[in-house]
């Protein structure tokens, strides 16, 4: 099977190729070698490589900048998977499309979760765009499947984990404030990267959701993270109206991975063995790049 990752240079994206490339044959390109939005571009590369699989795993992310960053957002959010979609379409390529939590409102009370099939309803320009994008791949080809995900970490790229580690370094006697009241489910890249190959190998189609088992808060996640690496913080437990960000972000974004179970295809494990299991990988590779 040939597989052409989009976004093939971020934290998922590495990942995914690692995973795929043992068995497959695999192409990843980063924006710089492919900028999804661009139509043309989009068309050439497709019909030129013709993979059996589009897995797009590239998307604007800084959830506080598409509040200002509107049209690159939509671009890469929106214009960009809708590219891929329907280039997919036209050369007979299946697309694989990775969405997000922020296309929900959060405001299930917890431990009330979010399936695949209640109702969306962003509260940020990041949700908005990439519930949009989700319409978009659904609407240009028939053979699509999109995977949410949320709280996502892994070894490569900018994520919270890394943020908590660098501020706990640079100065362990410095308050570090961290959001007690959002819950979800922290999921590992890795973990994701192999959920994602299983449904690639079954060939189902339609919406499904993808995170780690379990959920947390922002500041258990946190506590855990840095525990685990040995690493003392200063850790103190604060609410979001205690921390205003640009965008709004979900209070409940703990997904349900209902689809997949049906299906037979769940292999997600509880976010705690997997982080575990990541530092035991990459803490050294994790206290490298933060020093």
């Amino acid at each position: 099977m040939k597989i052409l990752i989009t976004g093939g240079t971020g934290q998922l994206g590495r990942d995914c190729e690692k995973v795929l490339a043992r068995d497959q044959n695999v192409a990843a390109v980063g924006s710089s070698a492919l900028d999804i939005s661009d139509r043309k571009a989009v068309d050439a590369m497709i019909g030129n490589l013709k993979p059996d699989v589009i897995l797009n795993c590239a998307a604007f992310t800084r959830v506080d900048d598409c509040e200002t960053q509107k049209e690159l957002a939509w671009k890469i959010n929106v214009a960009g998977p809708e590219n891929l979609a329907t280039a997919a379409r036209a050369c007979g390529s299946r697309m694989v499309h990775i969405s997000t939590d922020y296309v929900f409102d959060g405001r299930k009370p917890v431990p009330e979760y979010y399936t695949e099939i209640d109702r969306t309803h962003p509260t940020s320009y990041y949700g908005f765009s990439k519930l949009e994008g989700e319409k978009a791949v659904a609407l240009a080809t028939d053979r699509y499947t999109i995977l949410r995900t949320a709280w996502l970490y892994g070894a490569f790229g900018r994520n919270f984990l890394k943020t908590m580690l660098r501020l706990a370094v640079g100065d362990p006697q410095r308050e570090i404030k961290v959001v007690h009241d959002q819950f979800g489910s922290p999921t590992w890249s890795y973990g994701l990267a192999k959920q994602i190959k299983r449904v690639i190998e079954a060939d189902v189609s339609g919406l499904f959701h993808a995170t780690s088992e379990g959920f947390c808060t922002w500041y258990d996640l946190a506590k855990m993270f840095l525990h685990e690496m040995k690493v003392p913080g200063a850790l103190v437990p604060c609410t979001t109206r205690d921390y205003p960000t640009p965008a709004k972000r979900p209070a409940n974004s703990i997904l349900e991975n209902r689809r997949l179970k049906e299906e037979g295809l769940h292999i997600m494990q509880d976010w705690r063995v997997d982080l575990i299991q990541f530092v035991r990988m990459f803490k050294n590779h994790l206290l490298y790049e933060v020093k």
